[in-house]
């Protein structure tokens, strides 16, 4: 799991059934925290994850892959076409050392 902000939302007409109906937002993640134990692993950047929870752009936001992304989002046996999925939204994120821009609650600006 990884925390990131949402940045931009995906329109896709033409997607597998499992995704109909879904929404699809681009996450970006929050970079590394310093004293991190490799601040220099590369990041995949941005994600593409479904929201069963409504974020909007700007807001800050917990993402899973995986099986546990299929199952937190939907349920069931957690047999979907998806990687990666908004599993909560984040009201405070508090990491010592931080970025201030960690720190802050929602950017409008985004």
């Amino acid at each position: 799991m990884f925390v990131g902000r949402v940045i931009g939302q995906v329109w896709a007409t033409h997607k597998v059934a499992d995704l109909e109906g879904k929404r699809l937002l681009v996450i970006d993640p929050l970079p590394a925290a310093h004293g991190s134990p490799d601040p220099s692993a590369p990041m995949v950047k941005p994600v593409v994850a479904a929201d069963p929870l409504g974020a909007r752009v700007g807001q800050r936001v917990l993402v899973a892959f995986g099986k546990a992304a299929r199952v937190a989002s939907w349920g069931g046996d957690g047999d979907y076409a998806l990687e990666a999925a908004i599993v909560g939204l984040v009201d405070e994120l508090e990491v010592p050392g931080a970025p201030s821009s960690w720190q802050d609650g929602e950017d409008e600006a985004c």
